[in-house]
């Protein structure tokens, strides 16, 4: 598929990414590579170093680069860092907002989305665009992810160009908060399928069989699959860093699944009790240890 070209010269957008973390970074970088203008800020100053020296400005703080720029890339955390860089003291809601457009990458409740966009909305009149995304660390560095997008049709055009300079796929699921529920989805089937891929590594083990041949003895059949070809090596030969994403984050994801099945009368047996799986690894590996360590939890040895 040709991605779309985006604007050039005195129609091209003015970008801003908040938040560089382990997603962030790489992601900023691919649209500085790409020749568009961009500011970049985040909380720990130091880690836009590299970006900068690539050409990148760095703004003083989020009501800054709102004031700079006209479509805002944000990656943060959770639903409060999202609150703190949006309403905070130097937040976007302190700059003037008409015409631009905040692309928020970040997993939260589909209500906290709806209820943030709103608000910012009535405050300056910025737009928003719940854009979260899958495939990783790797996704992001080599501009593979998933984007699943909520929002006004027209505002997801206009940001398309941008977001496949950073993703293969961007898809618009509906209206705010749309995107945010689809990622949900996708959860489910990575966190179940990290625990069913960790078990059947573990079975594979204690039985007395080559696990790290799994992958190559089911491909092409039923049970192959990306998540089947890139965790097994990884939990096998114990390659856990950089982390792929981190416990913390996949629990924060499945325990929203549940509140929203909840709302919902929506029965998630096999998420729910990923769920708690991943309350054990947290506990057992820690928040920011990588979410494949849930095979650790099968070992003789835990520690």
């Amino acid at each position: 598929m040709t991605k779309p070209s985006p604007p050039s010269g005195e129609q091209a957008e003015r970008l801003g990414y908040l938040g560089l973390g382990m997603m962030g970074l790489p992601m900023s970088w691919r649209l500085l590579q790409a020749g568009f203008d961009v500011a970049v800020w985040n909380r720990s100053a130091g880690k836009a170093a590299t970006l900068t020296e690539a050409g990148a400005r760095l703004a003083a703080s989020p009501s800054e680069m709102a004031s700079t720029s006209t479509i805002i890339f944000m990656c943060v955390t959770d639903a409060t860092a999202v609150e703190d860089v949006v309403f905070g003291a130097s937040g976007l809601a302190k700059a003037p907002g008409a015409g631009k457009l905040v692309v928020d990458f970040s997993s939260i409740h589909p209500d906290a989305t709806r209820s943030i966009a709103i608000r910012l909305k009535e405050i300056n009149g910025m737009g928003w665009i719940d854009a979260p995304v899958s495939g990783g660390t790797k996704g992001a560095e080599e501009g593979t992810l998933a984007v699943m997008a909520g929002g006004n049709a027209a505002d997801v055009e206009r940001v398309r160009p941008y977001i496949l300079a950073m993703a293969r796929r961007l898809t618009h699921m509906g209206p705010t908060g749309a995107g945010q529920t689809a990622k949900l989805c996708n959860q489910v089937i990575v966190g179940c399928a990290m625990a069913v891929l960790a078990e059947a590594t573990r079975l594979a083990t204690n039985a007395g069989i080559d696990a790290g041949r799994l992958p190559e003895a089911f491909a092409g059949g039923f049970a192959d699959s990306i998540p089947l070809q890139l965790f097994v090596p990884r939990m096998v030969q114990g390659i856990h860093s950089p982390p792929l994403g981190h416990i913390a984050t996949m629990l924060k994801d499945l325990d929203t699944v549940v509140e929203v099945a909840r709302d919902t009368s929506t029965p998630v047996p096999m998420a729910s009790l990923a769920a708690q799986l991943f309350r054990l690894a947290k506990s057992a590996r820690g928040a920011n240890a990588d979410a494949l360590e849930i095979y650790k939890l099968s070992s003789a040895s835990v520690g």
